[in-house]
């Protein structure tokens, strides 16, 4: 067998894994995109060891790595470039937003499509500085997982800030 062929055999599993990997996620729920907790990590963590030897077998070369990291950044690249051009295929394989509290009132169709917990949304309702569920007037699941709450008749919206290090300054 020709040695590039080995190679091209390794990025055609990697793009495998990477379309199964994304297919899995958008199927088993999309708030573990942004919202991590030490089990989701310690499953993605477990997920990507389980699937090396999948997309490399037993190539541990620098070239065999180098292939399948190639694989996934021209798959990636491609994908970003279909999400991007198509709302159509950015909505099937991205969802849309998902609609939790309308009002200070739970939508139990919003949490059960969003996979949430009510506790889940008291905690990121107190994240963004409200203090229970009915003071909130809208709380939104984005699509990228990320949960938007706004208050006081939608006006007040929380951001959080990360503070930079003052460097040279004396107090």
């Amino acid at each position: 067998m020709q040695p590039y062929i080995h190679y091209l055999i390794i990025i055609a599993k990697s793009v495998t894994i990477y379309v199964f990997i994304i297919a899995a996620i958008r199927l088993f729920g999309k708030k573990e995109l942004a919202q991590l907790s030490i089990i989701d990590l310690v499953f993605i963590l477990l997920i990507s060891n389980s699937v090396q030897n999948a997309m490399v077998g037993n190539d541990s070369s620098v070239l065999g790595g180098i292939s399948a990291a190639l694989g996934l950044f021209i798959s990636n690249y491609i994908l970003k470039l279909f999400l991007r051009r198509s709302s159509r295929f950015s909505k099937f394989v991205q969802g849309e937003k998902i609609v939790v509290v309308v009002d200070g009132r739970l939508l139990q169709h919003g949490l059960q499509q969003s996979m949430m917990s009510v506790e889940e949304v008291q905690m990121a309702v107190r994240e963004h500085g409200v203090k229970d569920i009915s003071e909130a007037d809208l709380v939104v699941l984005e699509v990228d997982g990320n949960i938007t709450v706004l208050s006081k008749d939608y006006s007040h919206r929380t951001v959080k800030r990360r503070k930079k290090p003052q460097l040279g300054r004396n107090p």
